[in-house]
């Protein structure tokens, strides 16, 4: 089993002379003013869930936008920081953006068009030039941060998701010879059916294939990528390498499916800390007692919000006697909601929670508690130990690191883990409840399942995916890509003997 101490080992006596930098647009840490003080906190996502203890582990440099309000108070000139700031392991280099930059590079080009085209949610990608032009500058302005911290040494970058399709491309031209370059895209790559309509498929692609290693969680995933390049460019593609050659230079293209740091959330889930705020949140709700159906997602249409609130719709009318039984906790973060499509996603829950409440709530009794409001890293942990059963029901994911984060908190061996078949994920955590989003019927059967399954199934069913959570861990899948990387050879350059 790989631990922190195995990828530290491997670190230190392979890339010693090398710098390992990681990009990201999220930033890890973000600094902020509560009270007239300068605070921080984790940043959120499942990025940051499972690079966070790599980067401890390896130390280096993160490059990632500066978004807190404080962050420019506590960083150098050239907007560094050491991180985490209470124990510092590694470097954070902070990006600083305009809001036209972050208007047309993140919300517009990034999840207006590049999204939902690699999402099948049905929602239509908004493809604007204007966006198109932020996006190419942002990107190319990373580039440049990536080159500062690299200076004259050799570095392994590895870029993260669908925000740096260019960054690849950006850095080998600056850097030709002093770079190995690896991509992991977090989200689902579409087929080529979905991915033609995109008008900038060919400079994606170009962006994407200056990589030396890219990076998908499945299987499939890899396959419609090859599949597209094969249909889109000219190149020679190795089907049994699962590689990519073109003008020169090989993209190699690997299933890593991302996994969390095991021991680290089993052992803070477990600690007097995470014990305290889960008595906290249970006398906030009122729900001492009472067995609670988690939701926790940030609210986006790709998690599948509504159709779970309407399985609980659907759940009571076929089951009214398990009311005043459970209550549904859906805690979710707003997120882009200056996008229209969110915007309307968020206040069709709202209709929804009103309706249901109304239409099954008793005297001393409602069946959904929605909540939104940002929650510290601890804070997730308490609810997931508050939490008897956990729904995860996005209608397409990538991977989904909450099913895992959850199983991973269940350090007393119960709890259901109840999860859409269309997350990256279900094809590891067979033992959970599996479920179609989009079959209401199935979906309230698979909540009846989880509330009455005895508890000796629920013990052998979480053992089993806790089991193979421990085995396949963050470090692991760093691991497995830093050792992957270590085989690439860099460039000589030119007048180097």
């Amino acid at each position: 089993m790989w631990k922190r101490d195995d990828l530290h080992r491997l670190v230190r006596e392979k890339m010693t002379d090398y710098l390992l930098v990681i990009v990201s647009n999220r930033e890890p840490y973000v600094h902020t003013m509560r009270k007239g003080k300068v605070v921080f906190s984790r940043g959120t996502g499942g990025v940051i869930t499972a690079l966070d203890p790599v980067m401890r582990a390896c130390s280096g440099t993160w490059v990632a936008a500066g978004t807190g309000d404080a962050d420019r108070k506590v960083t150098d000139g050239a907007g560094r920081i050491g991180v985490p700031p209470d124990d510092p392991a590694y470097t954070l280099r902070r990006v600083w953006l305009s809001k036209e930059e972050e208007n047309g590079y993140y919300y517009g080009y990034a999840n207006e068009a590049l999204w939902p085209l690699c999402h099948m949610t049905f929602t239509r990608p908004a493809f604007r030039r204007e966006d198109w032009e932020q996006y190419v500058r942002v990107n190319e302005k990373f580039a440049r941060a990536v080159i500062e911290e690299v200076g004259d040494r050799k570095a392994f970058v590895w870029v993260q998701d669908y925000h740096f399709c260019l960054l690849p491309r950006f850095l080998k031209q600056m850097a030709p010879d002093r770079l190995i370059v690896t991509h992991f895209w977090h989200i689902p790559w579409p087929g080529h059916e979905m991915f033609r309509i995109c008008p900038q498929r060919k400079e994606i692609l170009d962006g994407l294939l200056a990589n030396d290693l890219l990076g998908f969680h499945i299987r499939l995933h890899c396959e419609n990528f090859l599949d597209v390049v094969d249909r889109e460019i000219e190149c020679k593609i190795d089907r049994e390498r699962t590689s990519i050659v073109r003008r020169g230079g090989e993209t190699v293209v690997r299933p890593y499916p991302i996994s969390v740091d095991f021991e680290g959330i089993a052992a803070t889930a477990d600690s007097d800390e995470v014990g305290s705020l889960a008595r906290d949140l249970e006398e906030e709700f009122g729900i001492a007692g009472t067995r609670v159906v988690l939701g926790l997602d940030r609210i986006d249409y790709t998690k599948g919000i509504p159709e779970r609130l309407l399985a609980v719709d659907r759940f009571l009318e076929r089951h009214p006697e398990m009311r005043e039984q459970f209550v549904f906790l859906q805690m979710g973060e707003i997120s882009r909601i200056h996008i229209p499509r969110y915007k309307q996603l968020n206040e069709e829950i709202n209709i929804l929670v009103e309706q249901i409440n109304w239409r099954h709530s008793t005297e001393f009794w409602k069946p959904i508690i929605l909540v939104r409001r940002h929650l510290g890293f601890k804070e997730v942990l308490a609810f997931y130990r508050l939490g008897f059963v956990c729904v995860v029901s996005s209608l397409h994911d990538g991977m989904n690191l909450v099913a895992k984060e959850f199983v991973s908190s269940r350090t007393g061996g119960d709890g259901v883990l109840v999860l859409s078949r269309f997350t990256g994920v279900s094809r590891e955590l067979t033992d959970a409840v599996l479920f179609n989003p989009f079959d209401r019927e199935e979906f309230s059967e698979a909540l009846f399942t989880a509330l009455a399954m005895p508890e000796e199934e629920r013990r052998k069913r979480m053992e089993r995916m806790r089991g193979h959570i421990r085995q396949q861990n963050i470090f692991r899948w760093a691991g497995k890509i830093i050792s992957e990387l270590l085989k690439f050879e860099f460039k000589e350059e030119e007048g180097e003997e």
